[in-house]
């Protein structure tokens, strides 16, 4: 697995024109203490035209007119997904660096804006229809290098392969790999 602590020093925490396009915020969900803690992903429900289907996620989305912040965001598109209420049962951490990305319809850019809580309340979900599973997955094995590989996807450009961290019948890869290697770093 490269080293990849070196983009630290090159990727702002807040990239400059995310105000001019559009922007989406997730949640990272941590809980337990020390040896017992874990991350909340969910997996994407199927739908069709939807590039990311099934795949591992953080709860979260674009955000609307009547958000505060991008953390509101987070916040709201967390409870909306999985019934778990940051509002009320969440402690607000920090703030990760903004990624780029495309909006899913378009080949527009996107800035998506990862916040960090740690959860306090029950493990109880409520998924709507964009979540599939919520599962929680032990951060002793997301650290641990020997969980981690590449996966290969089919792209116009021909197979190309990315880093990836597999659980039981997930796997972690894209903008949910890079935000996890950041949060664990």
């Amino acid at each position: 697995m490269p080293d990849l602590t070196w983009l630290k020093t090159v990727r702002p925490q807040k990239l400059p024109f995310r105000r001019h396009v559009t922007r989406a915020a997730v949640a990272l969900i941590e809980r337990g203490q020390r040896e017992d803690r874990e991350l909340f992903f969910i997996q994407r429900a199927q739908r069709q035209g939807d590039p990311w289907s099934g795949d591992m996620a953080f709860p979260g989305g674009r955000l609307q007119s009547g958000d505060s912040s991008s953390r509101d965001t987070a916040m709201r598109e967390t409870r909306e997904e999985t019934g778990l209420d940051l509002y009320r049962n969440g402690d607000y951490q920090t703030r990760l660096s903004d990624l780029l990305t495309r909006h899913h319809s378009r080949w527009r850019p996107m800035v998506v804006t990862p916040h960090v809580f740690t959860w306090g309340g029950d493990g109880a979900l409520s998924l709507n229809h964009e979540a599939r599973r919520g599962v929680w997955i032990p951060v002793d094995y997301l650290a641990d290098p020997a969980n981690h590989s590449t996966l290969q996807v089919s792209t116009p450009l021909g197979p190309l392969r990315f880093p990836c961290c597999r659980y039981e019948d997930y796997c972690i890869w894209g903008l949910s790999y890079s935000m996890m290697r950041e949060w664990l770093d």
